[in-house]
């Protein structure tokens, strides 16, 4: 049976550009803390906006679809399900609310884990909901001619439940370890989880509720207000590629989690730079610019230059944010620092 080990996160030598995303998002969730206080209608309407698209888009990777309407109605609760697809579409509205609303009571545990699926199931009235899976299934690939071949074998059904306990446990010790890194540890549980494989059906759908659930608990919550699965949905031949790549020699632990880790870093990098942009505008609302200047100068724990401000909001002209930027320094409320090129600004 596969072991999992995580301790090559606590060993210095993880490539820069893994390091780089998560400095980078980590700066981004700072922004959208701050934004999130001052500005909690908008986030509230960010999410009912972004829960539909997740439940749309999440669905739609595997297949489940229905028009753009159904899904608002059924996301609304206006509608009950009118077939199979709904049904599924429905499952999964419930499952995600389960976490929007409970994820602090949620945790990566089997009893959780098979909970949330039995939910996700449960519209479309499978029995198997809620259990893990009792025969072995394999993922297969399909080529240009219509051939079907085995990509990848899954772990044996009956090996799953210990596999699921093995998981978990090591889950709990590698986060309880302050030199690990949490937003790289989390990809790798959800890599681990996928090449399981544990369900009869659902594992990629439920993979991304447990990718929400487990960022959630770190703190990392745009994915509620910009849909990550949106975004995975938007790029997934990457996605999938991603996770080819780090799946090869999955069974005899010879594997690499290093693209699948980038590309779950880059999604969740997307949905904090669109939550930046869509800041701006939400249903025909709009927060002026010179607000928004203002704000990001103010809560910046750090001189920003202009340059660095043009660059959180590539919306706003340089000329405005140097305008901006002059009333705050003329008003007393901020500090130029430096001269010429190297100028910064402050709260005083």
């Amino acid at each position: 049976m596969r072991k999992f080990d995580y301790s090559f996160l606590n060993n210095g030598l993880l490539p820069a550009n893994l390091v780089n995303l998560t400095a980078n998002i980590a700066s981004l969730k700072t922004m959208a803390g701050v934004r999130k206080d001052e500005y909690k209608q908008i986030f509230t309407e960010l999410e009912a906006v972004a829960k539909v698209q997740s439940i749309k888009s999440s669905n739609a990777i595997e297949g489940i679809v229905t028009s753009d309407e159904r899904i608002a109605a059924i996301v609304n609760q206006n509608s009950a399900p009118l077939n199979h697809n709904e049904a599924e579409i429905a499952g999964y509205r419930d499952a995600l609310n389960e976490i929007h609303l409970g994820f602090e009571h949620i945790d990566f545990r089997n009893r959780d884990i098979l909970r949330l699926h039995e939910v996700m199931m449960s519209f479309a009235g499978y029995e198997y909901g809620g259990q893990y899976k009792t025969d072995d299934n394999v993922i297969l690939e399909i080529d240009s001619d219509g051939n079907r071949r085995v990509r990848f074998r899954p772990t044996p059904a009956a090996e799953t439940p210990k596999a699921m306990e093995q998981l978990e446990l090591a889950y709990m010790e590698a986060r309880s370890d302050a030199n690990v890194n949490q937003l790289l540890l989390i990809p790798c549980i959800i890599l681990d989880f996928l090449c399981i494989h544990p369900f009869r059906d659902g594992n990629g759908r439920m993979s991304r509720l447990l990718s929400l659930l487990l960022l959630y608990k770190n703190g990392f919550d745009a994915g509620k207000y910009v849909s990550f699965e949106e975004q995975i949905n938007k790029y997934k031949a990457y996605y999938y590629e991603s996770l080819r790549q780090s799946s090869d020699g999955w069974e005899s632990g010879e594997n690499s989690y290093f693209p699948f880790i980038e590309n779950f870093l880059s999604m969740l990098y997307m949905c904090y730079k669109e939550l930046d942009k869509r800041f701006a505008v939400i249903h025909g609302k709009r927060i002026t610019k010179k607000a928004r200047v203002e704000a990001t100068i103010l809560n910046s724990l750090t001189p920003l230059s202009k340059a660095e401000i043009c660059k959180i909001h590539p919306d706003v002209s340089p000329t405005t944010v140097e305008a901006v930027l002059g009333a705050m320094v003329k008003s007393g409320a901020i500090k130029r620092i430096g001269e010429s090129r190297a100028t910064r600004y402050i709260k005083v």
